[in-house]
């Protein structure tokens, strides 16, 4: 990408890059990518190469099905999400199409969360 002097690059962080989280190490590796994203934004921004990273938030997937089935937490997480339910992976597809096209050609170093609202309460 840099010898081309264009490129897209979109990690994926999670919301928890803006919160603490009760799993320390997920939580770091996190925090961590989100550090990276910025950098390489700094660094490769002048360059042509675009570095972003969209962060999801609580998603219906095979990772999450233990806290799914955890009715009290369910329950938390669904109501403390203004989208008033658990995201589906479809519902990420549009920000990672928008980070990729030519429309965020202007971003860099954003960090993108796809959260159904989480982070706002």
């Amino acid at each position: 990408m840099l010898a081309k002097g264009r490129g897209k690059i979109i990690n994926v962080v999670s919301i928890m890059a803006f919160q603490g989280g009760p799993n320390v190490a997920y939580t770091s590796s996190k925090h961590g990518l989100a550090g990276l994203t910025r950098n390489l934004a700094n660094a490769w921004g002048g360059q042509g190469v675009n570095v972003n990273a969209l962060a999801p938030g609580w998603f219906a997937t095979e990772f999450t099905i233990p806290i799914q089935k955890d009715s009290e937490r369910n329950r938390f997480i669904i109501q403390r999400t203004p989208g008033d339910r658990w995201g589906k992976p479809d519902d990420i597809a549009g920000a990672a199409v928008f980070l990729a096209s030519p429309a965020s050609d202007w971003l860099h170093g954003v960090i993108l969360p796809v959260d159904g609202g989480w982070l706002v309460r």
